[in-house]
């Protein structure tokens, strides 16, 4: 039997803190500054992580490779298992000359890309993460921007940042639903405390992704729009999360958003158009053919064609801006509209509660015997394996309808499938070993000793609190795994304080979320999903001043609902 340590490196909480943070550092630093490659990175991390578990938390050498072993697996499965099964269903469109057609599609709603990173990143990125989450998102809707016309790098900056504010409510409510479980917390005053919170960061992502794609000039141009499609998210999130079902945050909120930026598409468009080379074009009626030209023109042509070659060799060059058949359309979404179609199945009550029985199974990780501080059982030392109705699983089995679809034969589909594998080689390696870093500083003790030193204090841990919340995704690249981690100490910690257990544990789950853009796995992912093997890097410096940005904009919000002056959003 292992117990964990709260204070083991002097007898100091600071002191075992500062040291419980050198991994993180570590890949920070690794990934920010020396530009180091994303596997090598984790890998150092997670090496380091297994010498302060073994040499200062005193976990037992077998218990610490055991730890490692399961956060490996939790890499494989589910995470992996989703983003592989993901990128294989994006694969088989590519396959075919449907692809195309989506391209087309997608640009005949609207060929400035500035509308359609909302569209695509925000809306339907949304309703992708209500359904799926860790990280299919991103995986589609940058590979959906690009058959846009949108070059790789700035697809996975998008999606990446797109992927905040549904986050909290994302996999049908499940990091909320996390959360009630580890405090035991009332569900609809959690749900109701983060629908009071995570609004506010919805009204702001629309006009930050017009400003990636276009500077200045996008928000200028575009921010009716954006506020339009921020205010109908914030709202209908706000709403359903306080007086429906939690479980359908998400997909009313992305639905109702739809609605809402194609409803004003009719009456309003922006003065330009801005193509797929970043040039603009007046939104003249005897210059419409031109802007469409200029979206697709030699030069835009160019960037186009690398950033889906990137992807993909041998994708077809989007040629024209013209509206496909109905029927044409609705093959070109059908991936799409079939993902959609299985998870709402798979949410029907009696599915649900079949799939739970026969498609899960619980047991105890071999090799592990430990209990926290106080000589409670840890959670993490159990592991549920969602065989049937895993994400991945889901996933699989929309791919394989796909095929019997669009008529791809089994040795083709296999074959992609192996090339995806191939793709995604060393994002394997990267998120296994972040996942195993994850583990092995949970389960010795690190991640606690982090939370408790943070926790210490006082009335200050309002401040704080939001910052845990951020680290525990930002390294599990989950908001629910953040949950599951740093929640129970967040309300504890609220309570002897004199805080609001239910504000703080919901500021958790809300300022986690701007981690999420920052977490290796995802990095990963989207890297992966454009064609960019070993950009992590690169991405992972683009976001961070949005990321810590938004960090310190829900932070002041927290704060300010911890005292008087907003104290009365608390439920």
């Amino acid at each position: 039997m292992f117990q964990q340590i709260l204070d083991p490196i002097a007898g100091s909480l600071v002191i075992s803190a500062l040291c419980a943070a050198l991994p993180l550092v570590l890949l920070f630093v690794l990934l920010g500054v020396f530009k180091v490659k994303a596997p090598v990175a984790a890998l150092a991390s997670l090496a380091l992580s297994l010498l302060l578990a073994i040499v200062g938390w005193q976990m037992p050498v077998n218990q610490a490779l055991s730890a490692t072993a399961a956060g490996i697996f939790y890499g494989l499965f589910p995470i992996l298992w989703i983003l592989v099964n993901a990128l294989w269903i994006y694969r088989l469109t590519v396959a075919t000359p449907w692809f195309e057609v989506l391209g087309r599609t997608i640009r005949s709603i609207s060929n400035d890309l500035r509308i359609l990173s909302i569209l695509i990143a925000f809306c339907f990125g949304a309703l992708l993460e209500s359904l799926a989450g860790f990280g299919a998102p991103v995986a589609i809707s940058a590979a959906m921007l690009m058959a846009a016309g949108m070059k790789p790098l700035k697809s996975a900056v998008v999606s990446l940042l797109a992927n905040t504010a549904p986050v909290a409510f994302g996999a049908m409510a499940a990091p909320i639903i996390a959360l009630n479980g580890v405090t035991g917390l009332p569900l609809n005053d959690l749900s109701s405390m983060a629908g009071r919170q995570t609004p506010f960061i919805a009204l702001i992502v629309p006009l930050l992704l017009v400003f990636i794609v276009d500077g200045r000039r996008g928000v200028k141009q575009t921010w009716p729009v954006a506020l339009v499609a921020g205010a109908a998210f914030g709202v209908a999130q706000f709403v359903t999360s306080n007086f429906f079902a939690v479980e359908l945050t998400d997909v009313v909120a992305a639905v109702v958003t739809v609605a809402a930026v194609l409803l004003m598409l009719k009456f309003w468009q922006p003065r330009e158009t801005v193509g797929m080379d970043g040039s603009s074009a007046e939104r003249a009626p005897e210059a419409v053919h031109a802007a469409a030209a200029a979206a697709t023109g030699s030069t835009s042509r160019d960037g186009g064609s690398a950033a889906v070659t990137a992807a993909a060799p041998g994708t077809p060059v989007p040629t024209d801006n013209s509206r496909p058949e109905p029927r044409q359309i609705w093959m070109a979404i059908a991936p799409y509209l079939i993902i959609i179609a299985v998870f709402s199945v798979a949410q029907l009550p009696f599915v649900k509660i079949w799939l739970g029985q026969v498609g899960s199974v619980t047991f105890a990780w071999p090799g592990l015997d430990l209990t926290d501080s106080a000589g409670k059982p840890v959670a993490a030392t159990k592991f549920k394996l969602d065989h049937l109705k895993a994400t991945g699983t889901l996933l699989l089995l929309s791919g394989l309808i796909t095929m019997a679809l669009y008529k791809i034969t089994a040795s083709q589909g296999l074959r992609i499938y192996k090339d995806t594998l191939v793709q995604l080689r060393w994002t394997i390696v990267t998120v296994t070993a972040v996942l195993g870093l994850s583990f092995v500083m949970n389960l010795s003790g690190q991640t606690t000793t982090l939370g408790f030193a943070l926790a210490s204090a006082g009335g200050f841990f309002a401040i704080l609190s939001p910052l845990i919340g951020w680290i525990g995704v930002a390294l599990t690249g989950s908001d629910t795994s953040s949950n599951s981690l740093f929640g129970q100490m967040q309300a504890t910690a609220a309570a002897q304080t004199g805080l609001s257990p239910v504000l703080m544990a919901a500021a958790n789950s809300s300022a986690g979320v701007m981690g999420k853009m920052l977490s290796l796995q995802n990095l990963a992912v989207a890297a992966a999903a454009v064609g960019l093997d070993g950009a992590e890097g690169t991405l992972f410096r683009k976001l961070i001043g949005w990321s810590l940005g938004l960090l310190a904009l829900i932070t002041v919000l927290i704060f300010l609902q911890s005292t008087p002056v907003l104290g009365w959003m608390v439920p």
